[in-house]
């Protein structure tokens, strides 16, 4: 019974820390493979743009994809 409350307590913690925010401006600094997620232009109604971090030397990877409204929040602030 311990186990079990103790499973229930944890994925209630862990849940809401899963969204990813959706940022308004790419941000300078990515550290490699990092993925961020910004509201852009380029990117039809209902996706936005997937920015992932690369080595030195890489250039960034760069992809619109689709985004569940439950997955993501939109921020509030500029980076």
């Amino acid at each position: 019974m311990r186990i079990l409350l103790s499973v229930l307590l944890l994925s209630a913690a862990v849940l809401p820390c899963s969204a990813q925010t959706v940022l308004k401006s790419e941000p300078l600094m990515l550290a490699p493979y990092e993925v961020a997620l910004v509201q852009a232009a380029s990117c039809p109604l209902g996706k936005v743009l997937k920015v992932t971090g690369a080595i030195r030397g890489l250039s960034r990877k760069r992809a619109c994809v689709a985004l569940p409204s439950e997955t993501a929040s939109l921020a509030t602030a500029t980076p």
